[in-house]
């Protein structure tokens, strides 16, 4: 197979052709693969006709599988969750603010695999935000305030039982369960080399991040209100428009993303997976 690599022109992606992920790959494409992710940080697959057993083993080529804490597998496959959205469906958008896929874990996943199967005609798109080039442009003053920080971690605010996914979400069509597991918390340092490339970048943002280790809540909170607009600034984003049978991976080591809508009357699922920490 002779891949085909075409950028996005954003500040993040790439489009992936002249591959049949249906089918098992090469140890060299394989590499060749992990190489353009390292580098675009999040890759897309257009035209790719998998399956269950398909999709379970392209994530086996980049690590194990990910504990997806939350929402219950599909039947069958328990590495695989449905990201499913019914066209009457008016419960608040699943994922729609800024995130690090499960980062208050303590060995967070390093990518996510998402392929699309219901695709609506309208809206819908991922957006991805590069969080290199987000430390990267900081301004210093900013910088010198966050870096040593250790942020702290909690799927709290989305999943405890009082959280946004909690006792009180009715009318949701994904299979979500909210647990008081939820309430823990796990520190990581919210400046961090890239556990595979080695370099900088921001890890986190609001939401699963709750606050810094050693600030009050009356300097931690503002603080990260400041962070999330840097982090989510126009100039860092790349907008994935979906296709039927396409398949992306990103990278959460260096990316936060979010969903949109704009497609209200339509069914919407996806299919995903998630690849371990790296082992090295």
């Amino acid at each position: 197979m002779t891949l085909t690599i075409t950028p996005s022109g954003q500040s993040c992606g790439a489009r992936i052709t002249g591959v049949d992920l249906a089918h098992p790959l090469t140890p060299e494409t394989v590499a060749e693969i992990r190489a353009a992710w390292l580098d675009h940080h999040v890759l897309s697959f257009p035209d790719q006709k998998m399956n269950e057993d398909d999709l379970e083993r392209f994530t086996g080529y980049f690590g194990g599988f990910g504990e997806d804490p939350f929402i219950r597998p599909i039947p069958g496959h328990d590495h695989i969750i449905a990201v499913k959205r019914k066209a009457d469906e008016t419960a608040p958008l699943f994922a729609e603010n800024w995130h690090s896929d499960w980062s208050f874990q303590a060995r967070p996943p390093a990518g996510t695999c998402l392929f699309g199967i219901t695709i609506p005609p309208v809206g819908g798109n991922t957006e991805f935000s590069n969080q290199h080039a987000a430390l990267d442009a900081m301004p210093a003053d900013l910088r010198a305030r966050v870096e040593g920080l250790q942020a702290i971690h909690s799927a709290r605010n989305g999943y405890a039982p009082t959280g946004l996914y909690g006792a009180n979400d009715r009318g949701r069509s994904m299979d979500i369960r909210s647990d008081d597991e939820a309430l823990e918390t796990q520190r990581h340092p919210f400046v961090r080399a890239h556990p595979e490339t080695g370099r900088k970048g921001l890890f986190g943002c609001a939401g699963y991040i709750i606050g810094f280790d050693g600030l009050d809540d009356s300097e931690g909170l503002p603080l990260l209100y400041e962070l999330i607009q840097w982090q989510g600034r126009e100039e860092f984003r790349y907008s994935h428009a979906w296709e039927p049978d396409m398949l992306i991976m990103w990278d959460n080591r260096s990316l936060l993303h979010r969903a949109t809508g704009g497609y209200d009357g339509h069914d919407r699922l996806l299919h995903r997976t998630t690849i371990a920490a790296w082992e090295g």
